[in-house]
C-alpha cells in the first residue's frame, strides 16, 4: 500500500512540474527588453514552454532561412482543442471550401484562428522579444482569463519571420553598444550601418513578398499559411522612434474587395486596443498612412485570403535598448516590447469575443468567392508561345493556392490585354485558363485586374501589378464563364543525338538559364543575330548554336542534361549550311564569351537594389557574380567583362578619378549595365547618354495655381506622383537587349526618369505617346512621360554601356524583366 502511496505521489509532483512555465524573465535571466535575445534563445525559450506544457503547446518547425536558422509556429490551444488540432485545421478548410475530402463543414463551436507574426523586420525587433511574453500569459496555468479565451481559439505564433536579419542587426548592436545604452540619437548604436538589419539574406523586405514568394522564407511560410488560413492576422512591425504606436483601422486606399465586415472588425479591434493605450496613457493612431493595396503585404495577402489582416507599427526603429524623443522622453525596448505584447493580447480578446462571428463570416467570405461574387471577369484566358511562360504563371497560382486549368477557347472574346479592348480570343499556341467561381476569387480578382481600382490615390506602394503584364504574356479577361479542363504542361523534352551540333529556342527565361548552367559548365555557345530557316523550321533572332567542332568532349550530354532540366527543347543540327539566313560560319553569328561579373555593393547602392541582382544570379539563374563596394573600386574592374550599377547614390563616382576608371573600363571592351539611379549616374559622365529634362510646358498658366493649403500639404505632391504604375515600351527587338521578346515591354515605372534619344546608338526601348496602362500616375506625369528612352545600347570605346532605367528586377516578382537584364549580362557587346 505504502508503495502505491509513493508511486501516487511521484505521479503528482511530475504532473505539478509539467505544469510549471518559466516566465521569458526567469529562462533568460534578464528582464524581456533590457537585452535584445538572439533568436537561437527565443526558439529555446519557445521549446522549453512547449516541453512544461505539451497538452497546450505544439511547436512545428516550417523551414530554415538561407542562413540555416529554424523557421517555427507555436500552435497554443486548450488540451482539448490541441488532441483535435488537424481535425479543426481540416474543418476550416472546409469552411473555405478547399478540402478535398467533401466532408460538410462545422460552424458551430469550432475555435476561431488568429495567427501572430513577429519580426518581419529584423532591426524592428521589439516584437520577438514581445512573442515569448504572448506565449507565456497564454500557456501559464496561473493566468484564467486567457484560458476563458482560448475556449473559442486556436492561437498560431511566428516568433520571428526574419531571423537572419534579426540576429544581423541584433549582433552589430551588442557590438556597439556598451555596459549601458546611450540615449543620445546620434551614438553609434543608433546608426546602424549598411545593409542593415531589415531585410533578409539576399536584402530582400520580407514584408513585400508574401504574393509573390520571390524568397525561401516566404515559400515555406505561405505554404502553411494556406494550409490554415486563419480569420484574424497581425502583423508586427516597427516605424521611425519618434512615431507613436499605429494599430487598425487602416488607412485608405482600400481594396474594393474588402468586405464591410473585414473594416467592420478592424474597427472592433482598434477600439479594443485603444482602451488599454488610454488607460495606461499611450500615445497612438490609426487610419492613416499604412493602407490595403499592394497585395503582397503582411496585412493585404491575409485580407484577400478571408482573414482580418492587420499591421501594428510600433516607434522605434534605430531605438536600441533606448532613445531620445524628439518629445525629449527616452524610449525603451522594455516600453516598446510592452505595447506590442499588449496589443497581442487585446486583439485575441476580441477576436475570442467574436469567434462565432468571425468563423461565420469567414465560410460567407469563401462561399461568396466560389460564386465570384463582384467579379466582373469571370474568366481569365492567358496564351504564349513559349509554354515555360504560363508554367511560371502556374507555379505562383500553386503558390498561392489558386485553381487554374485550360480551356478550349473558340469564339470567345474578351478584354485584350495587350490592345486595352475587347477582342476575339487568338490562341499563340499554349493557355492558362483561371475561373473566378473559386475558393480563391477574390485574390483572383487582385492579381489579374487589367486596371488597378484605387479608391484612394495616396497609396504607401505600388499601384499596378496584374500578372499577365508581370509576366509578359498575352491575355484576355472575359466576362463569362468558360469551362476549364486541367491543366497540362509541356511534355518532357527528349535527348538530342547530333554529330554536328544543337539549336535552343530562346524565347523564355528557361532558356536563359539553360544558356547561363552551359556557360558555367565551360561550353561553348553562339547566337544568330538575325531569325533563319534550318531544314524548313523558323528561328527567331537569339536563338542558341552549340556546335561540336572545338566544344569541351562532353557537350552533348551537358546541353540535354540542362535542356531536359530546365524543360527546353532543343532540335539537331547536322550541318552549318542554313536554308535561309546566315550560315553558322557566318559574322551574324556571334561567340558568346563567358562573362566575368562584378555587382557594386555597398554603403553607396540602395540594400534591397544589389540584393535582387545578387539574388537573380544566386537563386534564378545560378551563374557566379563577385560583389565589390562602389567605393572601393580601385584597380579590380580589370578583373571583369560586365559592371553591374544597381540603384544607388554613388557619391564616390562623382570624382573625375573614379570615372575615369569606369570609363577606361568601358574603353577596353568592358561592359557596364547601368539600373535606375545608376543610369543617371553614368550619363552625367559624358559618354554619349543625356537625360532628358521634363519641364512644364503648360500655357496660360493660372496664376494662382500655385498657392497651396497647409492642410493639404499630403497631397500636392500627387499631380507629380507615380508610385508605381505600369507603361508600355515600344522595343527593337532586332537588338540583342530585346531577343525574345515581342516588339513591346511592359515596365514598371516609379519616377519620371528618362534619357534623350540616341543619335548614334541603339534606342532599345522608349515611350512614345500614349504609353501608360495601369496604375497611378499623376496628371503631370503622365504628360512628361512621354518620347523618351528607357532602354538602350551606348557604344563606347571598345565597350558598351546599357542603360535599364527602370528596375527590370523589381522585387524578383517582375519576370518580364529577368529576360532583358539576362540579355545585358550575356549577348550584348557579344
Amino acid at each position: 500500500m505504502r508503495k502505491i502511496l509513493l508511486a501516487f505521489v511521484f505521479l503528482g509532483a511530475l504532473h505539478v512540474q509539467a505544469q510549471t512555465v518559466q516566465s521569458p524573465d526567469d529562462f533568460l535571466g534578464y528582464k524581456v527588453g533590457t537585452k535584445f535575445t538572439r533568436h537561437f534563445k527565443i526558439v529555446d525559450y519557445f521549446k522549453s514552454v512547449a516541453q512544461a506544457r505539451p497538452d497546450m503547446v505544439k511547436l512545428e518547425k516550417y523551414g530554415e532561412t538561407y542562413e540555416g536558422r529554424d523557421l517555427m509556429l507555436a500552435f497554443i490551444a486548450l488540451p482539448e482543442n490541441l488532441q483535435r488540432l488537424d481535425a479543426i485545421r481540416a474543418n476550416n478548410l472546409r469552411l473555405a471550401g478547399i478540402a478535398k475530402d467533401k466532408m460538410a463543414p462545422q460552424t458551430e463551436g469550432m475555435p476561431a484562428i488568429v495567427w501572430l507574426s513577429y519580426n518581419v523586420h529584423g532591426n524592428e525587433p521589439s516584437s520577438s522579444e514581445a512573442a515569448m511574453r504572448v506565449l507565456y500569459a497564454l500557456a501559464d496555468p496561473a493566468n484564467k482569463e486567457t484560458k476563458e479565451w482560448l475556449k473559442n481559439l486556436v492561437i498560431i505564433i511566428d516568433p520571428c519571420i526574419n531571423p537572419d536579419g534579426r540576429d544581423r542587426y541584433v549582433n552589430w548592436y551588442n557590438n556597439a553598444a556598451g555596459k549601458n545604452f546611450n540615449a543620445y540619437p546620434f551614438a553609434r548604436e543608433h546608426q546602424e550601418p549598411w545593409p542593415q538589419g531589415r531585410t533578409n539574406h539576399y536584402n530582400f523586405d520580407l514584408n513585400r513578398d508574401w504574393a509573390w514568394q520571390t524568397q525561401i522564407e516566404s515559400q515555406q511560410r505561405i505554404k502553411v499559411y494556406n494550409q490554415w488560413l486563419p480569420q484574424v492576422h497581425v502583423d508586427y512591425h516597427e516605424q521611425g522612434y519618434n512615431a507613436p504606436y499605429y494599430f487598425a483601422p487602416a488607412a485608405e486606399p482600400y481594396h474594393e474587395v474588402i468586405t464591410g465586415w473585414q473594416r467592420e472588425f478592424q474597427v472592433q479591434i482598434g477600439k479594443n486596443n485603444a482602451k488599454y493605450f488610454d488607460a495606461n496613457g499611450w500615445l497612438y493612431f490609426t487610419k492613416e498612412i499604412f493602407d490595403l493595396l499592394y497585395p503582397s503585404y503582411g496585412d493585404t495577402y491575409p485580407s484577400y485570403n478571408g482573414s482580418i489582416g492587420m499591421t501594428y507599427e510600433q516607434g522605434g526603429i534605430g531605438a536600441g535598448l533606448g532613445v531620445r524623443t524628439k518629445d525629449g522622453d527616452t524610449l525603451t525596448l522594455v516600453d516598446r516590447s510592452t505595447h506590442h505584447y499588449t496589443t497581442s493580447l487585446a486583439t485575441i480578446e476580441t477576436s475570442a469575443k467574436n469567434a462565432a462571428r468571425l468563423v461565420t463570416e469567414f465560410k460567407k467570405y469563401f462561399d461568396d468567392n466560389r460564386k465570384a461574387s463582384g467579379s466582373d471577369y469571370k474568366t481569365y484566358i492567358l496564351t504564349a508561345k513559349d509554354a515555360n511562360q504560363l508554367n511560371a504563371v502556374a507555379t505562383l497560382l500553386d503558390n498561392n493556392g489558386i485553381e487554374y486549368g485550360s480551356v478550349n477557347a473558340t469564339n470567345v472574346k474578351g478584354y485584350n490585354y495587350v490592345s486595352g479592348k475587347d477582342e476575339a480570343f487568338s490562341d499563340e499556341g499554349y493557355q492558362l485558363a483561371v475561373s473566378a467561381f473559386q475558393p480563391k476569387s477574390r485574390m483572383v480578382k487582385v492579381l489579374f485586374e487589367p486596371r488597378s481600382f484605387i479608391s484612394d490615390s495616396a497609396t504607401y506602394d505600388i499601384t499596378a501589378w496584374s500578372v499577365p503584364f508581370v509576366y509578359g504574356v498575352k491575355a484576355y479577361a472575359l466576362r463569362e464563364k468558360v469551362g476549364i479542363t486541367p491543366y497540362k504542361k509541356a511534355e518532357t523534352t527528349k535527348n538530342i543525338t547530333a554529330n554536328y551540333g544543337l539549336l535552343v529556342p530562346y524565347t523564355s527565361m528557361s532558356s536563359v538559364k539553360v544558356l547561363a548552367q552551359l556557360l558555367s559548365q565551360g561550353v561553348k555557345v553562339r547566337y544568330s543575330e538575325k531569325a533563319f530557316i534550318y531544314h524548313g523550321k523558323n528561328y527567331a533572332q537569339g536563338t542558341l548554336i552549340i556546335l561540336k567542332g572545338n566544344n569541351v568532349n562532353n557537350w552533348q550530354q551537358l546541353a540535354n542534361a540542362a535542356c531536359k532540366q530546365f524543360n527546353v527543347q532543343p532540335d539537331d543540327v547536322e550541318s552549318g549550311f542554313v536554308d535561309k539566313g546566315a550560315d553558322f560560319g557566318s559574322s551574324y553569328i556571334h561567340f558568346i564569351k563567358a562573362p566575368r561579373v562584378a555587382l557594386l555593393t555597398g554603403k553607396e547602392v540602395y540594400s534591397d537594389a544589389a540584393g535582387e541582382v545578387w539574388s537573380f544570379f544566386d537563386n534564378t539563374i545560378n551563374y557566379p557574380v563577385t560583389q565589390i563596394n562602389a567605393d572601393n573600386i580601385g584597380n579590380t574592374l580589370k578583373d571583369f567583362d560586365v559592371l553591374i550599377m544597381p540603384n544607388g547614390n554613388y557619391g564616390s563616382l562623382g570624382n573625375n578619378e573614379a570615372q575615369e576608371k569606369i570609363k577606361a573600363f568601358i574603353r577596353s571592351g568592358g561592359k557596364v549595365i547601368a539600373l535606375e539611379n545608376g543610369a543617371a549616374k553614368i550619363a552625367g559622365m559624358d559618354m554619349g547618354l543625356k537625360e532628358k529634362q521634363n519641364g512644364d510646358t503648360a500655357k496660360n498658366k493660372d496664376d494662382y495655381a500655385d498657392l497651396k493649403k497647409y492642410g493639404d500639404r499630403e497631397r500636392d505632391f500627387l499631380p507629380q506622383s507615380i508610385p508605381g504604375a505600369i507603361y508600355k515600351v515600344q522595343l527593337d527587338n532586332t537588338h540583342p537587349l530585346a531577343f525574345g521578346y515581342p516588339d513591346y515591354y511592359y515596365t514598371l515605372k516609379q519616377d519620371t526618369r528618362m534619357f534623350e534619344f540616341l543619335k548614334e546608338d541603339w534606342n532599345v526601348g522608349v515611350i512614345k505617346r500614349s504609353g501608360y496602362i495601369s496604375g497611378f500616375a499623376g496628371s503631370k506625369v503622365k504628360s512628361q512621360l512621354q518620347d523618351g528612352l528607357l532602354f538602350g545600347d551606348v557604344k563606347y570605346g571598345n565597350g558598351n554601356i546599357v542603360v535599364l532605367t527602370d528596375d527590370v528586377l523589381f522585387r524578383l516578382f517582375w519576370e518580364n524583366g529577368k529576360m532583358m537584364f539576362s540579355n545585358a549580362v550575356f549577348l550584348v557587346g557579344q
